[in-house]
Order: C-alpha cells, then structure tokens, then sequence
C-alpha cells in the first residue's frame, strides 16, 4: 500500500469534529460518561519495528494513571493499517469484554484523510464511500461497535508540540544569532493549508523564545513523493541565510524510511553538511504527551471535551 497522512487549528479541528450532535456542539460539551469504559490508543501502523515500539511504549507509561481514572477498566492499542491488533479487532474484543463505552484516543499528529475519514468510517460513525473502498482495497475491516465510541481531539491542541521542539531545538543550538531552523513533517496535499499554517505557527512561537530568526519548513511525506529533494530546498534556504541549519522532524516516532533514508539522506548529499545539525529523533517520548493524553481520557470521562466525536 502507499503510505498515507500520519499520524489542531481550531478550524481543522473543526472539520474533524464535525460528526458532533447539534446539542453537543451548541452545549460545548457532552454528557459524562455512565457505565464501563475501555480506552482504546490508536496508531497508524508502520513497516518499522522500531516505530511500533515507540508506540507501544506509551501505552506501558499511562496504563497506572489511566486505569486510575474512575470508571476506566481497561486499556489497550490498536492499529490502523499494517499492523495487528487492528481497530476493528480491539472493538470486538472490547465488546466481548461487555464495556459500554470505548475512548478512542488518536495518536496522529494532524488532521488528515485518516482522521477524518478513514477512523469515522472503521468504527462505523459515518460512511464515506471513497474511504470505505479504500479500506475494503486494502483489507481493512470495518466494524461498528456496540459500546458508545467518544474519539478525543488530535495531538497538536494547545502548546504541547512548541514545548516539545522547544526542548529538542534547544539541545542542538549553540549560537541561536547565527542558526536557523527547518522543520520536517509528513505533509498533506488535501489538508496543506492546515499543515502550513501548523508549521507557521510553531516557527511564530517558538522564534521569540529561542532567538532564532530563520525558520522554514519542508514536507517528507507522500506529498513529497518520499523524495530528499524537498528537504534539501529548505535546508539550502536557511543555509543563504544563515551559518548554521538546526533540522528539526515534526514526526510522532522514529521511521528508518523517514529520519534516516530521506532527512537523514538529504543532509549527507548536502556539500555544505558540516554547517547542519541533526538528531534523528521524533516526538516521542515525550511525557507532555503523555500526560495529555491521561488528561484527554478524564475530560472525556467528566463529559468536558468540546468537540470530541461519539
């Protein structure tokens, strides 16, 4: 299969939510939960074993506080596509298992087609016919559960991405007066204004508290054709600009296809890689993340989410 947009503006966020009861979205929020409730963590999926990994490790460091909110009993991941457990796997056995209600919490870090067509349409909370064929093409199982499903918002609400490169830029800058910054994300061709206006949005925040000038940003993603080519444009950018490039990826984990055969690949065909500074890293781990995601869970719980999905 082709890879696909992985893993909020408030109107993104909008688009995504838009599957919200009219009392719900004129309320701005829902009701509290009743009954027994599963939590279920759900990834894209990826051919790399390590990135898996770095996924499920999430789940291991939530599991105490999330099974320590009241009325949460039960945690578990799942996967989108190309890998098991599936989502409709987990829904099953979540049903089997007698729960009422199931937090779909989403590990994706943008609105995209998976967002807000393809995990609608797997848990069977609107049908799309374009991503219902694709699912079917590809093999993946559609199912609607008889638990309640409430989908929390995307990763990106708030500052948690500004603290997270805050941090990762900081450990690669040494003169911020003569460094510039190129953030690298998977893109979207469909959603590219909102991925654009993410990539501005982190460069306007974050420029005054790091006093870097520069900032540019480049896509690695399909839109990109998986190709270095996009990379090295943005990197030649701020290298006319200034002495030294600090390579940032917007990315949730750690892809060997991405961090090391494409951005990584970029910076070695670069004459000038002396002037770059790298670190193949991702945004996890990353226990703001973490943390948020507890947070997501126990406001869906107390019916505090405004424009959460049921």
């Amino acid at each position: 299969m082709k890879w696909r947009i992985l893993p909020p503006l408030a109107a993104a966020s909008a688009m995504f939510f838009s599957a919200c009861s009219p009392s719900e979205a004129s309320s701005g929020h829902a009701k509290p939960i009743e009954g027994k409730t599963a939590v279920l963590l759900v990834s894209h999926g990826s051919h790399s074993k390590r990135w898996r990994e770095q996924l499920l490790q999430i789940e291991d460091k939530v599991r105490k506080d999330i099974l320590a909110l009241n009325g949460a009993t039960h945690l578990c991941s799942a996967w989108m596509e190309y890998n098991e457990p599936s989502i409709a796997t987990r829904l099953k056995e979540i049903d089997q298992l007698g729960y009422d209600n199931v937090i779909l919490v989403p590990l994706l870090l943008r609105v995209s087609g998976h967002s807000f067509d393809d995990i609608p349409t797997i848990i069977g909370q609107k049908y799309d016919h374009s991503a219902a064929l694709h699912l079917k093409a590809e093999g993946i199982e559609i199912y609607k559960p008889k638990a309640k499903v409430l989908t929390t918002p995307l990763m990106d609400f708030g500052t948690l991405l500004e603290a997270n490169l805050e941090r990762r830029i900081r450990k690669l800058s040494k003169n911020p007066q003569e460094e510039g910054v190129v953030l690298v994300a998977y893109g979207s061709k469909p959603y590219n204004e909102e991925w654009t206006a993410l990539m501005e949005r982190l460069g306007k925040a974050l420029r005054p508290r790091l006093n870097i000038e520069h900032w540019t940003h480049a896509w690695c993603g399909h839109i990109a054709s998986y190709k270095k080519e996009p990379t090295k444009k943005a990197i030649s950018r701020i290298l006319a600009k200034a002495k030294t490039a600090i390579v940032i990826p917007v990315l949730v984990a750690v892809d060997e296809m991405f961090q090391f055969r494409i951005i990584g690949g970029a910076i070695k065909d670069m004459a000038e890689k002396d002037r770059i500074r790298y670190e193949p890293d991702a945004i996890l781990p990353e226990p703001v993340f973490e943390r948020w995601i507890v947070q997501q869970c126990q406001k869906a719980m107390q019916g505090q989410l405004s424009g959460a999905t049921k």
